[in-house]
């Protein structure tokens, strides 16, 4: 955001400040934006699975089973839509250029378009690609890549949302779509590589083991 917004004059200025400045960091409020907007996400996708093991009473039911219909859709996007709003209205006030400002409807909604598409390649992909990859490929542990490969890649598509949304906020006014899109262009690769180094851990290493410890504990519960 610092970048997109002028403020900060790279990523690799952000990432030295941030890396030999841990210990100011972690507690920082940031970090505790982050930190509650993946946690919620996690609890209430979770919740959601267990109760639809619960609710299912077929002979195959399985506490331990990953859900990726429309409900875990609706549901995960919205605990994540409302959390991800939240931080990022906190941020672009303390990392966008001039005075604090509401922020308008414009940027609102592209947020939430990308965090839906995140959301979607995080919680829903996943589990129906994994059968595929390891039926293409041989491979074991399908879901695993797939859990890595479908947030990362969504990024791509995602980032320039993100960067629309994060102008139409540090830049008020009525700016055309090829000034607009320009900005975008110049911030696409850059803000793409670091959305990819933050979904991998968030997303990717966090999913598979969420999904892991969810597993272990549902089966010494049944």
């Amino acid at each position: 955001m610092e970048t997109a917004s002028g403020r900060s004059p790279s990523l690799l200025h952000s990432f030295r400040r941030n890396l030999f400045s841990l210990k100011s960091f972690s507690p920082s409020r940031p970090f505790r934006l982050v930190f509650g907007l993946y946690g919620g996400t996690y609890l209430t996708a979770n919740i959601l699975d267990t109760i639809i093991s619960w609710a299912d009473d077929s002979e195959t039911k399985d506490a331990t089973h990953v859900s990726s219909g429309p409900a875990k859709f609706l549901v995960s996007s919205t605990a994540n839509i409302s959390l991800c709003i939240y931080k990022d209205s906190c941020f672009v006030k303390m990392f966008g250029t001039g005075p604090a400002r509401p922020v308008g409807l414009g940027s609102y909604l592209l947020f939430a378009g990308r965090d839906c598409m995140t959301i979607f390649a995080s919680f829903n992909l996943p589990p129906l690609l994994g059968p595929k990859i390891s039926e293409k490929f041989g491979v074991k542990d399908g879901g695993m890549w797939a859990q890595f490969l479908a947030p990362a890649a969504c990024q791509v598509f995602s980032t320039p949302v993100h960067l629309l949304g994060l102008d139409f906020y540090n830049r008020e006014g009525k700016k055309g779509i090829k000034d607009r899109w320009g900005v975008v262009r110049r911030n696409w690769m850059g803000s793409t590589v670091a959305r990819v180094c933050r979904i991998l851990p968030a997303f990717g290493v966090g999913g598979v083991v969420n999904s892991g410890v969810r597993r272990e504990l549902m089966g010494r519960l049944v």
